[in-house]
């Protein structure tokens, strides 16, 4: 219908990311590379969390919602018992 037009922002459907990564994840990952490199002093563990953080980004590039699908995925049950 005509004059029934409502402007949403893009701000309001776009996933909040972090460095191009979910923001959920890229913050359990720094806590986790902070956690080795600090506590463990681990200075091979950064290349690692790197790495990860990479494939969070080219997850994310091409879905988003990868990690909350992922999360979905893991509290289904099967449907067949095997």
């Amino acid at each position: 219908m005509e004059g029934f037009d409502v402007v949403i922002h893009r701000s309001l459907t776009q996933p909040i990311l972090l460095g191009g990564a979910p923001r959920e994840f890229a913050i359990l990952n720094v806590t986790f590379g902070a956690a080795l490199v600090f506590g463990l002093q681990s200075i091979l563990a950064i290349p690692v969390i790197m790495g990860m953080h990479a494939a969070a980004v080219v997850l994310a590039k091409h879905d988003p919602y990868f990690l909350d699908t992922f999360k979905r995925h893991i509290n289904q049950k099967p449907y067949y018992d095997v």
